[in-house]
């Protein structure tokens, strides 16, 4: 296991262990995280404060790149890992390679789904996942102002 990486069917049982002891409210939230900015820290500080527990799910790399094109991610996966888990909001990252989290949400089975400002409940692309698990969407973080992607084209030279 990479420094702050789990996988989802280890962090399953970590999380079924943990509510043995008790009432539990895991929160959700995943993305890609290539190039970590304020947007990001907002986002996973205000879906903290929806739970008891926050996990984070990174998009591997070859799904990365198959989202944001070539070139990405920046920074490999185990990279990522280790910086959003030195995040004080952030108590456990796992990752995923499908296409959507419906996959990681059926493992892990949280209470609250934690999406960015970027969505709405309703265009969220696992609502209907998050509805037959009975799963609350939370739209988190502030307005969609920054992006890795802009960053990166900002820097690009002209």
């Amino acid at each position: 296991m990479t420094r702050g990486l789990w996988s989802r069917e280890d962090l399953a049982r970590e999380l079924a262990l943990r509510r043995t002891a008790g009432p539990l409210r895991v929160v959700l939230a995943n993305g890609c995280f290539d190039l970590l900015h304020v947007g990001h820290v907002r986002y996973l500080e205000d879906a903290r404060t929806r739970g008891d527990v926050l996990v984070v799910a990174l998009n591997t790399d070859r799904s990365v790149s198959a989202n944001k094109g070539p070139g990405r991610p920046l920074v490999a996966l185990e990279e990522r890992a280790e910086l959003i888990a030195a995040l004080r909001a952030v108590d456990f990252v796992t990752s995923f390679d499908e296409p959507t989290l419906e996959a990681t949400l059926r493992c892990l089975l949280p209470d609250v789904h934690a999406k960015g400002s970027d969505y709405t409940v309703e265009n969220v692309p696992e609502a209907q996942v998050d509805r037959e698990l009975g799963v609350e969407v939370a739209i988190c973080g502030d307005a969609k102002e920054h992006s890795s992607t802009e960053l990166i084209r900002r820097r690009a030279p002209q």
